[in-house]
């Protein structure tokens, strides 16, 4: 179960260098595809969320045609699936792939042809996997609105929510209530960014004036617990409102730790949320950037935090039960791949 993963951030390597070929983009830093892997890692690995952001003018560059967007949809469901992704919910911004004059629908329409055949390939091999998009509006332009409505357009063909992104200081979510009012008077779905490169004010305004139905990332919520001497911890207002309404937070454990969200993985708020009973998910965020996946996501956490197969089952139930698919859907989900799939690792466990 995947709830945070970009999909111009989850490329292959060598696609990005036959795509740069294949549309005459110029500029990547190396044609050798280990050495590209370890620039996009090393480039994006400084601490600072505006540097990691810098590098996806490589992968968004490339991913400017229609056939290109298509092949690229298609191999993320692919890798998903090959890692044991049952469910995911791959955003990606819209407004950024038409600098080769394809038209916002032209674009969700090949996303959405390559997550179709990426799920037909995956299931080909005997990897069943579900795509479901986010449509993303970046919070330093304005095309939010626009975004929303192409969101609610497509929410019948493979599109299932709404989100915003890029640098957080400087661009809160409140530039766009139009778009995020509008949503909710159409019964959509949708999530922030929130809480990652700004502190709590972000979380706050994504909530209570915005109405985010999920938190991406939401790291900064730690600055509203207080851990006393003795271990004891005390919840905040806006902490406390965030737990007891279970509004799901999408973790990125690694992503975090790049970008100076996170210290470490040990040091990653992520145990101390996941031991308060939060809505805790863990994602992948960009995993050509982070080079990580769902199984390095679980294994690092494993390693820092002593999780089990219990863990991780309860985190991708949380997952599940926080993804915008409808809710007989995700009970499918959840009865029928989700416990049987653990229950075969770890044996039955009691409700």
């Amino acid at each position: 179960m995947l709830l945070h993963d970009h999909l111009d951030g989850g490329l292959r390597p060598g696609t990005v260098i036959e795509l740069a070929a294949d549309t005459g983009y110029e500029g990547l830093p190396s044609t050798d595809e280990a050495a590209l892997e370890a620039w996009f890692f090393e480039a994006a690995d400084s601490g600072s969320l505006e540097r990691y952001l810098e590098t996806f003018a490589h992968t968004v560059g490339v991913m400017q045609t229609a056939d290109a967007l298509a092949r690229v949809a298609a191999e993320c469901a692919e890798d998903l699936a090959l890692d044991g992704v049952v469910y995911a919910e791959v955003r990606y911004a819209p407004e950024l792939h038409v600098g080769r004059d394809l038209s916002l629908p032209e674009v969700v329409e090949a996303v959405n042809a390559g997550f179709r055949e990426g799920e037909q390939r995956a299931a080909a091999a005997g990897k069943p996997i579900r795509i479901g998009a986010l449509l993303t509006a970046m919070r330093h332009a304005a095309r939010s609105r626009e975004i929303a409505e192409l969101a609610v357009q497509y929410r019948d063909d493979g599109v299932v929510g709404f989100d915003i992104a890029g640098a957080e200081e400087g661009h809160p979510p409140t530039r766009h209530l139009d778009a995020f009012e509008y949503l909710q008077r159409e019964n959509a779905h949708f999530t922030i960014h929130a809480g990652e490169g700004f502190g709590l004010p972000s979380i706050w305004q994504a909530i209570q004036w915005c109405g985010a139905d999920r938190l991406g990332h939401g790291v900064r919520i730690i600055d509203d617990v207080t851990v006393e001497p003795s271990g004891e911890a005390s919840l905040g207002r806006l902490a406390a409102y965030v737990r007891d309404t279970r509004i799901p937070l999408e973790m990125c454990p690694t992503s975090n730790v790049m970008t100076g969200a996170a210290k470490s993985i040990e040091d990653h708020p992520i145990g101390l949320l996941r031991s308060l009973s939060f809505r805790v998910t863990v994602n992948t965020d960009n995993r050509l950037m982070s080079r990580t996946s769902m199984t390095k996501e679980f294994s690092q956490l494993a390693d820092a935090f002593g999780y089990d197969l219990s863990d991780f089952q309860w985190f991708t139930l949380n997952a599940m039960k926080s993804a915008f698919i409808p809710f007989d859907e995700r009970l499918a989900m959840i009865n029928d791949v989700i416990k049987p799939g653990y229950a075969a690792l770890i044996g039955p466990v009691a409700p």
